[in-house]
């Protein structure tokens, strides 16, 4: 895996080494490296939700329909242009072309 650290201890070795650190011993950083910063609470409360979430795209409004539906091409490239986020952006503009026409 390209740009990832592994672990080489086993998990045996993670948890022996772990319970070898005497209770109520707080890690102290040595203000060197950025990456071995402890995580704020705040940081470590957001990891906590997203955990809990799972996998996978956040839980939406409920109020949408799945359809099939047909756009000409240069109208979906013109949306999807705008990078993610474009099928909510192309709600926004139907939406907000319902106030100004009827459908019917």
């Amino acid at each position: 895996m390209s740009g990832s650290k592994t672990n080489v201890m086993a998990r045996e070795e993670v948890l022996k080494a772990v319970r070898a650190v005497p209770s109520g011993q707080d890690f102290v950083w040595d203000g060197v490296n950025e990456d071995d910063l402890p995580a704020t609470e705040e940081e470590l409360n957001a990891a906590v939700e997203t955990y809990r979430r799972g996998p996978g795209r956040p839980a939406g409004s409920g109020k949408k329909e799945q359809v099939a539906i047909r756009f000409d091409r240069d109208v979906l490239a013109a949306f999807r242009a705008t990078g993610c986020g474009w099928q909510t952006r192309m709600n926004d503009a139907l939406r907000d072309w319902l106030k100004t026409h009827s459908p019917a």
